[in-house]
């Protein structure tokens, strides 16, 4: 039997796929390949670098959904299909939304696929594939599976490791699809499969992608404690409020932390609280003063993640998110639009207050854009929140802006290493942001045929 897998792209730019230059190895697919049985062939493709040869002989395929590659992937499944050869759904938007999902593949899994994966396989072989399984949460994710790498070889992923410490958060932003995935609980593989895992693997530099790998704090403490004597450099996702322990902070460090990926999401308290982001509250106040003193004091460079498009927004306030950002010389930051993901609260809200555009389907319409406005906001235009959040990642990103805050010495200057960083990567974010702004979904353009029919 061979298997294929496939992550697929977001959509296109004018008539040819976008290729993503700032790739990483897709993690979900490699632990697939680590569950699937020896005597089963598997091979990847990644549809962001590489044709997908739909006429090669395969058995089975599986594709991972997101809600921005879900168009594409739906398009991915009907050219097997069509060719006779079944196919297998799963990732965040199928648990998010799994009707839609199984429309468009002969088997949805819906939740992570470890409980069901090898079920799901041999029922496959023996001609009694089902066409939804519904895995129960495993409250000790990838145990004792160690990621395959040799499919991620030849793709030209950016040289860093994606590996999970956690899944999940037990916070509940309105606005968050993990915490709805995940129903706001946190999740912790054994420290020793992760140290094994790290010690299997050839590289120095890490990126755990847990959605916040500091929410359970002792068994956070437990992991950078086993790190330390690997001397890694790595980077993740964690909340603000890891600030507030000291011990934390100095295991943190000492393991190689370089930076988090940390969610302002605001600076303003109404936001804030709309956003029922209780993490953020007493920082978000005070415009976060003391709690980027002590990122600095700690040398992290932070990637700041900021939502705009609140209630409390205006197109002023957002300038000001901008000026922000670029005072304090985050090493990068991010100005993500208020995106209602499909079941999230902020969905149900708006989609009750008449507030959704594209038919509430923004992520399967032909006329939605990438990084434009899926919703009505209250103080400002859709397009004007369209530009606006285009124009911080245009000013964040300026050649200008990018040398300003490189000289920040305690954190992009605290020495060679961390400069490097700074230097490599900010230019090719610069890059990636002009490339996805207004991309389309998906690579056949519907309208086009309709407009020309």
């Amino acid at each position: 039997m061979k298997l294929t897998l496939i992550k697929p792209n977001i959509g296109r730019r004018e008539h040819s796929l976008y290729v993503d230059e700032a790739r990483m190895e897709p993690l979900q697919l490699g632990i697939l390949a680590a569950l699937t049985p020896e005597d089963i062939q598997v091979v990847m493709y990644d549809d962001r670098v590489e044709t997908i040869p739909y006429d090669e002989p395969t058995d089975l395929v599986a594709i991972t959904v997101e809600t921005f590659t879900a168009r594409r992937a739906y398009e991915i499944s009907a050219q097997f299909r069509c060719r006779g050869v079944k196919t297998v759904m799963g990732g965040m938007h199928a648990m998010l939304i799994p009707d839609e999902v199984s429309e468009h593949c002969d088997c949805v899994i819906v939740g992570d696929a470890e409980p069901v994966w090898k079920t799901m396989l041999q029922d496959f072989k023996d001609g009694k594939l089902k066409s939804r399984y519904v895995a129960e949460q495993p409250v000790c994710p990838q145990q004792n599976v160690i990621t395959r790498r040799d499919i991620f070889e030849g793709k030209g992923y950016l040289p860093i490791t994606l590996l999970q410490f956690s899944r999940g958060c037990s916070h509940r932003c309105n606005f968050c699809a993990s915490s709805v995935y995940f129903k706001a609980h946190h999740y912790c593989r054994p420290v020793e499969d992760v140290i094994r895992e790290i010690r299997l693997q050839k590289r120095k530099l890490l990126f755990f992608v847990d959605d916040n790998i500091v929410c359970n704090r002792e068994k956070a403490k437990d992991l950078f404690r086993a790190l330390i004597p690997l001397k890694i450099h790595w980077v993740s996702q964690g909340s603000i409020d890891m600030l507030n322990d000291p011990e934390l902070m100095t295991l943190m460090v000492k393991s190689g932390c370089l930076g988090l990926v940390i969610g302002f999401e605001s600076i303003s308290p109404q936001c804030i609280a709309e956003m029922n982001k209780g993490t953020n509250r007493a920082g978000s106040a005070g415009q976060y003063a003391s709690e980027i003193r002590q990122l600095r004091k700690w040398g992290l460079q932070t990637w700041a993640a900021f939502t705009v498009g609140y209630d409390g927004d205006t197109v002023e306030s957002i300038r000001a998110t901008c000026d922000f950002a670029i005072k304090n010389k985050f090493t990068f930051a991010a100005f993500n639009i208020l995106m209602p993901y499909p079941n999230t609260p902020l969905y149900e809200k708006l989609k009750a207050e008449g507030r959704l555009l594209y038919d509430g389907k923004w992520w399967l319409h032909e006329d939605y854009r990438f990084n434009y406005a899926a919703i009505r906001p209250k103080n400002m235009t859709p397009e004007e929140l369209t530009e606006v959040s285009f124009d911080c990642r245009r000013r964040f990103n300026s050649p200008f802006s990018i040398f300003k805050r490189a000289l920040e010495p305690r954190t992009n200057l605290r020495n060679p290493y961390r400069f490097m960083t700074y230097l490599i990567y900010n230019p090719l974010f610069r890059k990636e942001v002009f490339k996805k702004q207004g991309m389309q979904f998906g690579l056949e353009d519907k309208s086009a045929d309709r407009k020309e029919g």
